[in-house]
């Protein structure tokens, strides 16, 4: 299909934004919304200038990918008005949707603001507190109840700040919202996340392949801005290069503050690559990266570690939480060492996507990492079961165990003459595992054949720590679907292989602290 561009459809977007949107807050405010030349070549002129051959728009979704203070919102606000009152669709439903309802409202309130300030808009458009109005057309905001959301039938959507979905939810009721619209327009404009099983990741990463030519997609527009993971974050030069309003809209004044934050407290490192220089990383605090997981990520042979000594880590589980196996194989002539995990959730926590998180555990067990068993309890016995298998296939020289609820399976398995011993859940028995774990996985020391359940879940961690600085991975769970189990049995896994190294002939070094 051949496409052409509209030079003439192009710029009657960009004027009638800049004649009709204004700045609403700040030292601008009240001032006409005039865009700046990576907002038009970038964003606006490609989406409404690009044409196919029967007239109607090439692109049908848009993923702007952007740091924060670049003027984000006031964009999404000026881009939901032309849809609404310029864009030529009769009867248009124009949505901006985000994760809460707060975030939904600041570009509706934006909206309702631009409406107030400009004569024209404020005549013609009844804006109401949930709704503006225009004839036959309306806009609204919603979050994520996605439930209340079907029914739609949208003309244009604008999500904000996608990374903060919770679950795919309300983004697959919008998407599919638009079927009947003869030129629809999705776009999602966000900052980077750090949850790499979410919706905004999945596309994320579908802009990213579109954009480098491995995925064809003529509907689709990837517009992402952000640094590199290998830039040095506090050069002046990786601020511009993330920031297409760096110097005009966000100003080097406020980067160098920020740097300073990070370079006296590291563990805000992640926030400001994430936020201001839109690199995906693995938490929202600093500990393991995706791309230092990754490391890891070659696959190992199977016939080899049927030769090696095993160590297995068991994270029990509450009702509703996940239980975890993990299996660390020990290499002493490569030096390496090999990690699996398998997991257990109860069919009722899998399939309620209220206790789910959003979580696609049907998926996982598909792939072979999870076990969904029946009813709203976790079957111990599949566990058990799973663990002879291991002792069967492999040489496993050690369980070591979580106490709690630990009569439920460890009598059987010393029936069975496997050796077994607790390992605490405190910071006197986590601390130095957890640190070998962190250097050995920076080193690409520990290979897991890119494991998809651990790396959400590496995505998922927060670390606890004393005054005496030993660490531990925090279970407190702030947000569903944040699971850190099968993390907190490989830490279990490779701590029991330390606990019975010395008696079993191992002479490689351990990492030192």
């Amino acid at each position: 299909m051949k496409y052409y561009f509209d030079e003439d459809k192009a710029e009657r977007a960009i004027s009638w934004i800049e004649k009709f949107c204004t700045h609403v807050k700040g030292e601008l405010g009240g001032q006409p919304f005039i865009l700046e030349e990576w907002q038009k070549s970038d964003i606006i002129r490609p989406l409404f200038g690009t044409m196919r051959p029967d007239g109607r728009r090439r692109y049908r979704t848009a993923y702007v990918e952007i740091p924060r203070k670049n003027g984000k919102s006031n964009l999404c606000a000026a881009l939901a008005l032309y849809m609404l009152c310029a864009d030529g669709e009769r009867g248009a439903e124009v949505i901006s949707a985000a994760g809460s309802r707060a975030q939904a409202r600041i570009v509706f309130d934006l909206a309702k603001g631009m409406c107030s300030q400009n004569a024209t808009l404020g005549r013609k458009c009844d804006a109401r507190q949930y709704a503006i109005n225009y004839g036959t057309s309306f806009y609204r905001a919603i979050s994520s109840e996605a439930g209340t959301q079907h029914g739609l039938n949208c003309h244009g959507v604008v999500f904000d700040e996608l990374h903060q979905q919770v679950n795919r939810d309300l983004w697959d009721v919008l998407v599919s919202s638009v079927g009947s619209r003869s030129q629809p327009l999705v776009i999602a404009i966000t900052t980077a996340g750090y949850d790499v099983n979410s919706i905004c990741f999945e596309v994320h990463e579908y802009a990213r392949q579109v954009a480098d030519g491995s995925i064809i997609d003529d509907t689709f527009l990837p517009v992402i801005y952000a640094a590199s993971a290998d830039d040095d974050w506090t050069s002046e030069e990786v601020w511009k290069k993330a920031n297409p309003g760096y110097g005009s809209i966000c100003k080097k004044e406020y980067f160098e503050t920020e740097v300073r934050k990070c370079q006296a407290n590291p563990r805000q490192l992640n926030t400001f690559l994430r936020l201001h220089l839109n690199i995906w990383t693995s938490s929202s605090e600093a500990w393991i990266s995706d791309e230092e997981f990754m490391k890891g990520a070659a696959a190992f042979d199977e016939e080899k570690i049927k030769h090696l000594p095993a160590y297995i880590g068991l994270d029990l589980s509450s009702v509703r939480d996940l239980t975890a196996v993990a299996t660390v194989w020990v290499d002493q002539e490569a030096e390496v060492y090999y990690l699996r995990c398998h997991q257990f959730v109860n069919e009722e926590t899998a399939r309620d996507r209220s206790l789910s998180g959003g979580v696609d555990y049907d998926l996982f067990e598909r792939l072979g990492f999870m076990s969904v068993t029946p009813g709203n309890v976790t079957d111990i016995a599949a566990v058990e079961r799973y663990i002879l298998s291991q002792c069967e296939l492999y040489d496993v020289r050690m369980v070591g165990y979580d106490r709690w609820n630990a009569l439920q399976i460890i009598p059987n398995l010393i029936e069975r003459e496997i050796n077994t011993e607790p390992f605490g859940q405190g910071y006197k028995s986590m601390t130095y595992p957890t640190k070998q774990l962190e250097q050995l996985m920076l080193g690409g020391s520990i290979l897991h054949g890119a494991h998809p359940v651990l790396r959400w879940q590496f995505g998922c961690v927060k670390l606890q720590t004393d005054d005496a600085d030993n660490i531990k991975v925090s279970k407190r769970k702030n947000v569903q679907g944040q699971m850190v189990d099968g993390v907190v049995a490989s830490i279990m896994a490779l701590g029991t292989f330390f606990n019975n190294r010395d008696e079993m002939d191992f002479s490689f070094d351990i990492v030192s602290l």
